[in-house]
């Protein structure tokens, strides 16, 4: 490092040596003209460079916080239900003690929606279409714990399947649904879906009862709220400005819903 700084400290000097004997000799052919436009080219150059300098600090710094940006959103991204998978490979175990014919199924469907978070999910885009199966596969295992009927449906409103959106958005929104509503509950559970996509909008809201005394033991623990703030900190760093994000309850029913302006 020192050696650095006397490196750039001995060609300032021999520039400004160089400097004063030009214009030492300048001066000495008696041309003021020439001289004014050697003074005037000599002040000029000083104002480039730093100009020049300056904007590529802000490259720098741009790519910085780009970088700073996509790391974070990868770690938010990487921390995206672990508990879901390991909740069904303990499942899954159990299934196969019992030798149930879903066993099978459960293995495809995990498989599937391990490969998509392992590696879709690192993508910026994917298509509606792959978020959509990646959805319908975490609904679909989730009923094969199940002993009775629930009522979950999921209505897609999509105009192009192959449009491109940021990954594993709504899966926070889906896990909670679970967890807070269907799992609180042993009988009239229910979960509705409904997914709005188009060129300038992409919409996504969820309705599901919970059960209000476990919900207020919850509060009480403070448990809970994870994959919410990793859902407002990834819209708030994917579309500033452009989102709306909204949960409330009403009686035993609480409403999530994300809008998105993707013009």
């Amino acid at each position: 490092m020192r050696d650095h700084k006397y490196f750039w400290l001995v060609k300032a000097l021999l520039f400004l040596v160089l400097y004063v004997a030009l214009l030492v000799w300048i001066h000495s052919l008696d041309n003021s003209d020439l001289l004014l436009m050697f003074l005037t080219v000599s002040l000029m150059l000083p104002i480039f460079y730093l100009a020049h300098d300056r904007n590529k600090q802000k490259q720098h710094i741009a790519h910085l916080q780009q970088e700073t940006l996509t790391s974070e959103l990868n770690l938010l991204k990487s921390q995206i239900n672990p508990h879901f998978f390991f909740n069904t490979l303990n499942n899954l175990y159990g299934l196969a003690i019992e030798k149930s014919d879903l066993t099978e199924q459960v293995i495809y469907k995990l498989s599937e929606m391990m490969h998509f978070t392992i590696y879709d999910g690192r993508k910026n885009t994917v298509s509606v279409a792959d978020e959509v199966h990646y959805l319908q596969n975490f609904i679909e295992l989730h009923q094969i714990r199940y002993d009775h009927e629930v009522d979950i449906q999921f209505e897609q409103n999509i105009e192009d399947q192959e449009q491109r959106i940021a990954p594993l958005l709504f899966i926070n929104l889906l896990e909670n649904a679970f967890k807070h509503g269907i799992e609180t509950q042993s009988e009239g559970e229910f979960i509705h879906c409904k997914l709005t996509t188009n060129k300038q909008r992409l919409a996504f809201e969820i309705k599901n009862n919970f059960d209000p005394e476990v919900q207020k033991r919850n509060k009480a623990k403070k448990s809970g709220g994870i994959g919410i703030e990793n859902l407002s900190r990834r819209l708030a760093l994917l579309f500033p400005g452009k989102h709306e994000f909204t949960g409330q309850s009403e009686g035993n029913i609480y409403t999530s819903k994300v809008t998105i302006n993707l013009t």
